[in-house]
């Protein structure tokens, strides 16, 4: 697949690095030369310099024959976005993508406007980390969650602590654990490590495993009892930083949550979010990087502390500093990569990061019609994807088993109009079917080509 991206900050750059790595013909366009150089090693990514709004420059990079066209120039170049994304549709490209910064831009009718004009897919990467953040303060007691069909069949996340019931337990007797006529649940990945491991029957459970379960509704109940997790009710919330993901989480909880308040170094700022936000959202203008100024706000009475400043450390320290002081639940915005793990270890409950959220939206766009959704995982590399089954296609021809499905990635659960359940190997797929997939990036194509 060509594919041609507009744009080489953090977004540009990882989906580049990314996609590059599955047999795609990648060209960056970006008009500053200091951003493109990062590339100079990878001997497969081609760089064009220039405004991606020219048509020369487009030209120059190939958007005339491009399958997809992704424009994601940083936030201060929405409207770059916008113009280069309906150029590159008018010129030629197959499917064109654009961030915006605007959540105007993304109401239904607006939305409309867009698509006649050739945008396949607006996105708005703080939007959608902001939701991801409200479903986290809903489930508490995973590090990340997943429905599927409106909760038919979810997928958690669960860090096992040192006093977790399945430590050194193995997988198999995990499962004997739970006594029933149909499989209510089942490990799909292990995280361990810095490794993605598809479990076996004897692979055993360690302290600090990060471990990916998919349920049925009923099963994820019994689940967390067996296993020692509750959710916590959250009707006080602490924000650090006042930016867009802050307000827009304010904004949306203000209506669930008895108490908000919004710690905000920008005196500005701070005036703007509080002739915005409904009288139950506090505003407070003080420097969350000190730890003093948490205690003074009286962090420990707070039932969850969300830390979204533009610092990823900022965030991972006074969400440490917050949990150590009694929160219950933490959530960090970790936009570097390779601070994930040193967050979890550091006590964080669960992290954000825009460019994996962004990534699943567009990596989607890379792979068959088939595929309804794509979600990358902040504790491991692997992908979670829900495709629904075409009619003829080749993983209906038997038993799962038999199929010989790719090794480094598993079929979950299955979902068939109003039923769900767990799939075995004597499951057998029909047409039409939902079905959840976790694969680790390398086998993603050839699980693709199962459900085509």
């Amino acid at each position: 697949m060509k594919i041609v991206i507009a744009g080489a900050g953090d977004v540009g750059t990882h989906l580049a690095k990314m996609l590059s790595t599955n047999s795609n013909s990648i060209t960056v366009i970006d008009d500053k030369k200091e951003r493109l150089m990062m590339f100079s090693e990878y001997t497969d990514i081609i760089t064009v310099e220039g405004s991606p709004s020219s048509i020369a420059v487009l030209k120059e990079a190939g958007v005339e024959d491009a399958d997809l066209f992704i424009a994601v120039s940083p936030n201060d170049s929405q409207e770059v976005n916008i113009v280069s994304a309906i150029l590159a549709k008018q010129m030629g490209a197959r499917k064109v993508t654009s961030r915006v910064d605007n959540e105007e831009y993304l109401s239904y009718e607006n939305k409309l406007l867009f698509t006649q004009m050739g945008i396949d897919l607006m996105f708005y990467p703080e939007k959608i980390a902001a939701g991801e953040i409200i479903e986290l303060l809903k489930r508490t007691a995973s590090a990340e969650a997943i429905d599927f069909a409106r909760g038919k069949l979810q997928m958690a996340v669960f860090k096992l602590e040192e006093d977790s019931p399945v430590i050194d337990m193995r997988v198999g007797e995990f499962a004997a654990a739970f006594p029933s006529e149909t499989l209510i649940f089942r490990v799909v990945a292990i995280s361990r490590n810095n490794e993605t491991i598809i479990p076996k029957v004897d692979t055993r459970f360690k302290y600090h495993d990060l471990v990916f379960i998919i349920a049925t509704r009923e099963g994820m109940q019994e689940l967390m009892k067996f296993i020692g997790k509750s959710n916590i009710e959250v009707n006080k919330l602490m924000i650090l930083g006042g930016g867009p993901i802050g307000e827009m989480v304010a904004k949306q909880l203000s209506r669930q949550i008895d108490s908000i308040k919004i710690i905000e170094m920008k005196k500005e700022r701070c005036i703007e979010l509080s002739e915005s936000l409904p009288d139950n959202v506090i505003v407070v203008n003080g420097d969350g990087r000190n730890s003093d100024t948490l205690a003074e706000e009286s962090v420990k009475d707070y039932d969850a502390f969300v830390a979204v400043t533009s610092s990823t450390e900022t965030n991972i320290l006074t969400c440490a500093a917050a949990k150590k002081l009694g929160v219950g639940r933490t959530i960090a915005e970790v936009e570097n990569l390779e601070y994930i793990k040193l967050a979890e270890g550091m006590g964080v409950d669960a992290v954000i990061n825009k460019k994996l959220i962004t990534a699943g939206r567009i990596f989607k766009f890379t792979l068959s019609d088939k595929v309804h959704f794509v979600k990358y995982m902040s504790g491991t590399n692997a992908e979670i994807l829900e495709f629904v089954v075409a009619p003829g296609s080749w993983i209906t021809k038997g038993k799962l088993k038999d199929l010989s499905f790719p090794q480094n990635a598993i079929i979950g659960g299955i979902i068939r109009g109003n039923e769900s359940f767990i799939a075995v190997g004597d499951s057998e797929i029909e047409a039409y079917d939902r079905v959840a997939v976790f694969a680790l990036p390398e086998v993603v194509k050839d699980v693709d080509r199962f459900f085509r």
